[in-house]
């Protein structure tokens, strides 16, 4: 089976540590086989498991069961877990390079990003907001096409507005922004979860989706339109409903994705249900690209703290991916 590639992320912080629990927890999670694109020195600063510097990603398949495959391509420098370094962001940032140039050619069957610090990559030259829009860039894929979908065991979301002021929300709000978030999170509920018909349920902006108008009007000159074309077009789809109510259990049974106005709408209830679990899918790429739903974690790296729950579900959703999109493309034939 052609491997996973996991990009190392920052190597002062809790990715090294939770890609290697990962790799311990292979057999009892039934992970695929994977490797390591960074520096191993990362990884012997915070465990004394078995590694296996490969040259090959060919290779990784047959050391994965005895070794962690780690495929250098830069030196991170002097490691100390907790305190980022610029020459660990230089090798976060090359390692993030190489990691999507592999997925892209095929030598990997999909691509796993670790956490990096955003304000280290931005001293070494990094230009993207983060690693969704670097890989999205190197994909050819234009920022509105590229969905930031966060899911776990019993919810998905997905954030129409991401890293913005909340103040700024309303005005980013269109009806074609909606429409194409929305196209692509309907298409990659198919090619990605297999799930034929999927489900969406948009989310109100205002409290009680405006109350017909009397506590906003987003809801009525915006998303009931876009709701209107995207319905034509033959996705189904709810709402907008009052977000307060949405994520209940019963609720959630009643759609496959929910379609968020901002960050914390849709981040605050899968980090309250699926905290130690959730995942970060990239969807509209050609690749499939999963990241761990938390950060580096500096303060708890090299503690032995980190909980690697996120990571293995990452891999895990990475392989499911995979597996259904070569189901998908064979159906397509």
């Amino acid at each position: 089976m052609t491997p996973l590639v996991v990009a190392m992320g920052d190597p002062a912080g809790v990715g090294p540590e939770t890609i290697a629990k990962a790799w311990e927890a292979r057999s009892a999670q039934a992970l695929p086989p994977f490797f390591v694109v960074g520096d191993a020195r990362a990884f012997a600063a915070v465990w004394q498991g078995p590694m296996t510097r490969i040259d090959d990603p060919r290779d990784a398949s047959r050391a994965f069961d005895t070794a962690l495959p780690i495929l250098h391509v830069q030196d991170a420098g002097e490691v100390v877990p907790g305190l980022p370094s610029t020459d660990g962001a230089r090798a976060a940032f090359r390692a993030l390079e190489a990691a999507t140039g592999l997925a892209q050619s095929g030598a990997a069957r999909g691509l796993v990003t670790a956490p990096v610090g955003k304000a280290q990559m931005y001293q070494v030259g990094f230009a993207h907001p983060g690693q969704t829009e670097f890989v999205a860039e190197r994909c050819g894929v234009a920022r509105d096409n590229a969905v930031m979908m966060l899911a776990g065991p019993s919810l998905r979301v997905v954030p129409i507005t991401t890293h913005v002021p909340l103040a700024d929300v309303p005005g980013l709000l269109t009806i074609e922004l909606i429409v194409a978030k929305a196209r692509v999170t309907a298409r990659g509920l198919t090619k990605n979860f297999g799930i034929a018909l999927p489900r969406l349920a948009f989310a109100g902006l205002n409290p009680h989706a405006g109350e017909s108008g009397a506590l906003g009007r987003e809801e009525i000159d915006v998303i009931e339109p876009a709701i209107a074309q995207l319905r034509a077009e033959g996705i189904e789809v709810e709402g907008p409903l009052a977000a307060d109510t949405m994520f209940h259990p019963r609720a959630r049974a009643r759609y496959d994705a929910a379609i968020c106005c901002y960050h914390d709408q849709a981040l605050v209830p899968i980090k309250t249900l699926h905290f130690d679990e959730g995942v970060n899918m990239t969807l509209g790429l050609p690749i499939v690209r999963t990241s761990p739903d938390h950060g580096t974690a500096f303060g708890i790296a090299g503690q032995d703290k980190a909980h690697p729950g996120a990571m293995i579900a990452a891999i895990a959703m990475a392989d499911m991916a995979a597996t259904n999109r070569q189901r998908y493309a064979a159906a397509c034939r």
